[in-house]
Formats: C-alpha cells, sequence, structure tokens
C-alpha cells in the first residue's frame, strides 16, 4: 500500500515498517521517474550522423564498442581529471584548512572506476530496438535525426534502472569521504565532474548523447545527498506533512530547477562564469543541477528536522566551489528567491511551513553581508 493510500483510506492507521519501506523505495522511484521524464537527447549533435550509424551505435555490439573505448581511456582520463580537479582546488585546501592526507587521488580512481563500470554494464545490457523505418525521421531541410524519434528508437535500459542500480553505491562513497570530512565531498564530486567530460569527449556525436545521460545520473547523485533523503524519509509517519511536501516538490523539482534558471539567465544575459554565458548548453546543465541540488538537501534539513546537512556540506560545498567557477554570491541570491516563490506556489500553507524554516536559513548564509567578505 503506498503512502498516499493509507493517507486516503484511514487516518488513524499506524505507521508499520512496511510503509517506511514504500515511503523509501516512492521517493527513489518518485526520483527515477522524473529523471527519465526529463531526459532529453541532444539532437542539434548530431549533425553529421546518418540512420546506419544510429543503428551500429545503439546496437549491442555497438554499445560494447563504446564501452570499451571508454574503459580503456579510464585510466589516463582518471589521472588527468585529478589534475584538472587539483589545480581547480589545491588552493582551498589551504583557505579551508582541510588536512591534505585525507585527499587520496588513488582512492578516489579506484571508486569511480567501480562506479564507472557499473555504469557501462547497465549501457550495454541488451536493448529492444523497434524496425528503424518505424521510428527514425531525417529533416530535409538539414539532415537531422528526429529527437524523439531517437529516444522511441533507443529503448534500451533506461538511465533511471542506473540509479537503482549505482544509487546505493555512490551514497556510499559520499558517506565514506563526508564522515572524514563533508568538504571533500568537492573534490571527489568535481574528480568524478571531469573524469565523465573528458570521457565523453572523443566518442561520435551520438555516443555522447547517449552516454551523457547515464553519467548524468553519477553526476547528480554525487552532488546531492539522495540516499541520505530516502534514509531520513522511512523515519517518517505516512501523515507527515515534511514528508507530503518532499512527495509534492519532487517529481517537479528538474522543472522548479528549469524555471529558476531561466529567470535568472533573463536577468543576467551576459553574465560570465568560468565555463561560458549562463545560457551556454553546459552552463545551464550544471545550473539547473545546482538548483536541484539545494532543493535536495532543503528536503534533507526538513525531513533530518535540523541544519547540519546545509552547514556541514552544502555551504562549505559552496564556498569552495563557486568562487573558483565565478559564480557570484548575487546569482545565487535569486535563484533562492525565486526557490522561495516556486516552493510556496506549489505547496499547501502547511507543508511550505515544514521548509520554509531551512529555506530561511540559506536565505541568510547565502546572504550579501557574508558574501562580500569573500569577494564573491
Amino acid at each position: 500500500m503506498s503512502v498516499q493510500q493509507g493517507i486516503l483510506g484511514n487516518s488513524l492507521k499506524l505507521v508499520s515498517p512496511t510503509e517506511n519501506k514504500n515511503t523509501v523505495e516512492s521517493l527513489a522511484q518518485q526520483w527515477a521517474k522524473k529523471y527519465v521524464q526529463n531526459l532529453r537527447i541532444d539532437h542539434k549533435a548530431q549533425e553529421s550522423s546518418i540512420p546506419s550509424n544510429l543503428s551500429e551505435i545503439v546496437s549491442p555490439m555497438g554499445r560494447k564498442k563504446t564501452a570499451q573505448k571508454i574503459m580503456e581511456s579510464l585510466r589516463s582520463v582518471s589521472a588527468k581529471s585529478w589534475n584538472k580537479t587539483e589545480a581547480l582546488l589545491s588552493t582551498e585546501v589551504i583557505q579551508h584548512g582541510i588536512d591534505p592526507n585525507i585527499i587520496n587521488p588513488w582512492e578516489v580512481a579506484a571508486d569511480s572506476f567501480k562506479i564507472y563500470q557499473k555504469t557501462l554494464d547497465v549501457y550495454t545490457q541488451q536493448a529492444v530496438l523497434r524496425p528503424l523505418s518505424q521510428v527514425i525521421e531525417i529533416d530535409e531541410e538539414n539532415n537531422q535525426l528526429d529527437e524523439q524519434a531517437l529516444e522511441v528508437y533507443t529503448e534500451q535500459v533506461a538511465p533511471s534502472k542506473l540509479a537503482t542500480v549505482i544509487g546505493k553505491d555512490i551514497g556510499a562513497i559520499r558517506n565514506k569521504y563526508t564522515s572524514l570530512d563533508p568538504r571533500v565531498i568537492g573534490f571527489v564530486s568535481m574528480q568524478f565532474h571531469y573524469t565523465s567530460q573528458m570521457l565523453m569527449e572523443p566518442l561520435e556525436p551520438i555516443e555522447r548523447s547517449l552516454i551523457g545521460a547515464y553519467f548524468k545520473v553519477i553526476d547528480d547523485h554525487l552532488y546531492m545527498p539522495l540516499q541520505r533523503v530516502y534514509k531520513a524519509a522511512a523515519q517518517h509517519d505516512y501523515n507527515s506533512l515534511a514528508l507530503s511536501a518532499v512527495q509534492q516538490l519532487l517529481p517537479v523539482s528538474t522543472q522548479i530547477a528549469k524555471n529558476i534558471c531561466q529567470s535568472v539567465i533573463e536577468l543576467y544575459p551576459n553574465y560570465q562564469s568560468m565555463s561560458g554565458t549562463l545560457s551556454a548548453p553546459a552552463v545551464k546543465i550544471s545550473s539547473i543541477r545546482d538548483v536541484e541540488m539545494f532543493q535536495v538537501y532543503l528536503w534533507l534539513c526538513a525531513l533530518e528536522g535540523n541544519i547540519a546537512a546545509i552547514q556541514q556540506e552544502l555551504f562549505p560545498l559552496c564556498v569552495m566551489l563557486y568562487p573558483k567557477l565565478k559564480v557570484h554570491w548575487e546569482l545565487i541570491r535569486q535563484m533562492l528567491h525565486f526557490l522561495g516563490q516556486e516552493i510556496q506556489n506549489r505547496l499547501t500553507p502547511q507543508q511550505a511551513d515544514t521548509l520554509m524554516p531551512y529555506f530561511q536559513v540559506l536565505w541568510q548564509m547565502f546572504s550579501p553581508a557574508v558574501f562580500a567578505e569573500l569577494g564573491l
């Protein structure tokens, strides 16, 4: 029985361990469904592709070849990505007083190898493919593959399944490093982020589009404490207002993030971060992920009933990364302003009351008074 059915069926019924388990599974399933619904193939990057090339790439043998190329380059790419991470954050180790001995690049590389191996195992699983003629539409003017047709044709194991396969593993990695020092997750996240980028660089455009969706699952689970959210949710009764607020927001969290990012882009059309303008595709993807990250940390605080996650992880992570990535505090402030509006608009007053105290903590911590001292 689902949590929602329990509420509607009998308001006096006590929560059971099975219902708690269902709550966790429900949140995880909601996240997976939300991910698939927001999955889009980058059809602009497919100008040189032809149907036969697509058929070959998405075939079982083609996917194995893609996976093999990635695994063969993983060792050298891991070294390069760590060098890039170190160049970006080495001064932060000193500035933030982080013990350099707890940041072991070889251990991070070993952990990343296992995650990428599992990810590629999922990617190479047998796909159910429809006849090419039924689903491929070629735009006669520019010879591009139709975006929706490509999605239908590649009915392979969805990235949502990947979240199930590697979610707990990445959660364990997060726990391992954050238990030493919560700020270390910044190094680990950037290492994985740069590794994924470099692994995709030599691939064909269609390969990048397809495998990129899987690598995004890794990115999201490293930046967002999703497993911790599921664990905290399991401690709540089925009629918990905080839990119902999270259940209400989770399916639309990506759309909320997109709305907020678009609003910020319109306010700052010429703003330049380290990676480009806010409307640049790579920057936009990272921005949407970051807004989702803020939402997940907000849910976590409401479910755990304290601000430890924001104090110990989110705020230090932002202070460490955003100056290096040339993200000004004013952008964060505007993002939070729009996030507050979204929460108020999408929840009942009672549900919103469970989140807003923690939102106010974010609002105060990410304030001009604080960030002016850091030069953000």
